[in-house]
């Protein structure tokens, strides 16, 4: 049930807290585990995606500057920084193509602030691969369960919701793995829920990579801080003045803590075979089948039904750049319909700027259905025989409902990291993702994926 925060509400953080601190290993099933090394494998493959993008090289050369250490990896890359600037710039590439996992109930994407932090830490401190995978679930299920307490308005009001939760789950997993006690656990969700932000205003700009960086960057540094005794309030979360009251959104207090250990937010995740807003995969989806049966119709109109989040988060007809392709419904469609391919190529400033594309994307029309999920969607495709072929899809490829095998996520960091250099040997690194649970140091799992 829905309800204004009705606030002070207490011992809601310290609860998480306890949980965070008092959860097992042995308390986490097999297959949250198993979901954390699929999210893990695909991180892995959208950061070397994006480690050498724009964004990522300027605000590489920017924290250079003003970094002395050389203790952690760069993804993909052969630099070495301080930790806090790894897990912002790890954070950043992951993020930066809209290429990583998605936790729809709440569209966090989870992994891309979370596992940064964790990695950070592990190259730091011996940490074996139970307490990295621990790590790993506590975090994703902490900064899910916040986004779910906000949700549905959060996202829809402008704010990055992988950002300003993508916070707590960061500050969560690094806390869990610096074995932090339940007040110094606490701290670091205050910590972490002072340093929330993030605007869908800058999505399609790198301006997003700031704030998604920093939700890694920033829940590592607030658990360091509450390691060292750096103290905050008891209840930042649920205060008269916490991050719900600031948020003011009607709290779904269930969200946060009913079935805590009994669930897992990890096991809804969905994995992208698509660099885009998840919204759009449906369109792709039903757009390539079409395209694949039809490849000769000459396409005049296309009408679209879908979930209202879908047009307020994609629909952009006039994009200008690729990063705007990324979140524009419009140019995926039409990209996916005249190349009868999506990948990274088909959201580049050329693909943008091709007049096929460009002409294509003039030819699609947008409805919005509430009784339509965020996976699915319903296509009319009108071609100038005078036909029309209807197309739907109730659940997206890589969704929860319709996930993707462990053999095409594995093809996935394959072909990203090909694309860097052709003959690097990426088979150890995913060897060492399906063994982190017999793992005892996995202090050189991000080096793997740096090419020798």
């Amino acid at each position: 049930m829905l309800a204004r925060p009705m606030l002070p509400k207490e011992d809601i953080t310290a609860g998480l807290a306890r949980f965070i601190v008092e959860t097992r290993w042995e308390d986490i099933p097999q297959q949250a585990r198993h979901e954390a090394k699929r999210a893990l494998l695909n991180f892995f493959a959208v950061a070397i995606a994006g480690c050498r993008t724009e964004p990522v090289e300027l605000a590489l050369r920017t924290l250079h500057e003003f970094s002395g250490g050389k203790q952690v990896t760069v993804v993909g890359r052969r630099e070495r920084i301080d930790a806090l600037s790894a897990a912002f710039l790890n954070a950043a590439g992951a993020n930066v193509f809209d290429y990583c996992d998605t936790h729809l109930p709440t569209v966090v994407h989870p992994t891309s602030p979370l596992a940064p932090a964790l990695l950070s830490l592990a190259e730091l401190r011996r940490i074996t691969g139970p307490e990295l995978l621990a790590a790993f679930v506590l975090g994703f299920e902490i900064e899910c369960r916040v986004g779910a307490a906000v949700s549905p308005g959060h996202y829809p009001k402008g704010w990055h919701i992988t950002s300003t939760c993508g916070v707590f789950g960061a500050a969560a997993g690094a806390g869990k793995l610096l074995g932090l006690g339940a007040e110094q656990m606490v701290w670091a969700l205050g910590n972490a829920a002072t340093q929330s932000a993030g605007l869908c205003e800058c999505l399609g700009w790198p301006a997003k990579s700031v704030s998604v960086g920093n939700a890694a960057r920033n829940g590592l540094f607030s658990a360091l801080l509450a390691e060292k005794g750096f103290a905050g309030p008891a209840e930042p979360i649920a205060g008269a003045q916490g991050w719900l009251a600031v948020m003011d959104e009607p709290v779904n207090w269930a969200a946060l803590t009913d079935g805590l250990g009994k669930t897992w937010e990890v096991t809804n995740n969905s994995i992208k075979p698509y660099p885009s807003g998840f919204v759009i995969h449906p369109l792709l989806d039903c757009a390539l089948d079409w395209r694949r049966a039809h490849p000769k119709a000459e396409v005049e109109r296309i009408a679209v039904r879908g979930n209202p989040l879908l047009l307020q988060r994609t629909d952009r007809p006039n994009v200008a750049t690729g990063r705007e392709a990324q979140v524009s419904l419009q140019h995926a469609v039409a990209a996916a319909l005249v190349q009868g391919r999506v990948g990274l190529e088909q959201f580049t400033d050329a693909c943008v700027n091709d007049q096929a594309v460009r002409a294509m994307r003039k030819r699609i029309e947008v409805a919005s259905d509430p009784g339509i999920s965020t996976i699915a969607v319903e296509m009319d495709f009108f071609t100038a025989d005078g036909k029309k072929q209807s197309v739907s899809t109730k659940a997206a490829r890589g969704s929860a409902a319709n996930p993707l095998k462990d053999k095409e996520i594995e093809e996935k960091l394959r072909n990203e990291a090909a694309s860097w250099q052709r003959d690097h040997d990426i088979q150890p690194l995913i060897d060492a993702v399906w063994a982190l649970d017999r793992s005892d140091d996995v202090s050189k799992l991000a080096s793997l994926v740096t090419p020798r």
